[in-house]
């Protein structure tokens, strides 16, 4: 083969490659220009779509209605202690207090007045005459108990007689509590301290042995008692009486 024809021929060679790219980068840029045509129609066609009413159109907050302070109505005076006692205290138990509390004027304490249930304090010095009256001119011909309590902080202690009636039906559910409070010794010497207090023995048969026992339990001495010795305690027992708050049992 010639020179020429071989020159010929390298040139068409290299026609051939260049057409052959040219028609490679034309159909790679034909594929790159419709793969961007289909995303946009993607895109446009996504944007378009109609959304659900609830979804596409959000409802509108509402504002929250303002509330109007509320005016405070003006409270009542609530009643005196004296109108309400007046209207809740039973009438037939307050009739018989009034009794007692009228005839001793400033020796005797009203206590509380509740169905079938009342108190009445009085002072030591008394204790015997209030009693006396209330059997002669009341129906309480017994005493049910006879408790005392220990009150250390006010160096005292108490004896509460709670009367009742056997003899009249209509005082049979009552019990009145007569109370009284007797000086309290710290080192007791029963019969010979402040610690006394006069027995109702006499008067009402049934708080012997009840009297006894706050005797020995307590220290409170009763005079004119017709057998004031210890129940269950040993006659020389010589330390505090037990139900007395600060009495501690040795050993513990």
């Amino acid at each position: 083969m010639s020179k020429s024809e071989k020159k010929v021929t390298s040139k068409d060679e290299d026609k051939k490659k260049s057409d052959e790219k040219a028609i490679g980068d034309a159909i790679i840029a034909a594929a790159n220009a419709r793969r961007e045509e289909l995303a946009k129609e993607a895109l446009a066609t996504r944007s378009n779509k109609t959304l659900p009413k609830e979804i596409k159109e959000k409802p509108k907050e509402e504002k929250p209605k303002e509330s109007k302070p509320k005016e405070e109505k003006p409270k009542a005076a609530p009643p005196s202690k004296t109108d309400t006692e007046e209207v809740s205290l039973p009438e037939f138990e307050k009739s018989f207090v009034d009794k007692i509390s009228s005839q001793f004027t400033g020796d005797v304490e009203v206590g509380y007045i509740k169905e079938n249930r009342t108190r009445v304090n009085v002072k030591k010095e008394k204790i015997l005459e209030v009693a006396q009256f209330i059997k002669d001119n009341l129906p309480f011909d017994h005493a049910e108990s006879v408790t005392g309590v220990d009150f250390p902080e006010d160096k005292e202690i108490g004896v509460v007689y709670h009367l009742g009636s056997y003899t009249d039906p209509t005082y049979s559910k009552q019990v009145l509590a007569l109370a009284t409070r007797v000086p309290r010794e710290e080192n007791p010497n029963p019969g010979n301290d402040s610690t006394k207090l006069p027995s109702l023995r006499d008067m009402f048969y049934s708080v012997e042995f009840h009297e006894r026992e706050i005797f020995e339990m307590l220290g409170v001495y009763f005079d004119s008692h017709p057998d004031n010795r210890r129940l269950l305690l040993p006659e020389d027992w010589a330390d505090l009486p037990p139900l007395r708050k600060d009495f501690r049992n040795k050993g513990r």
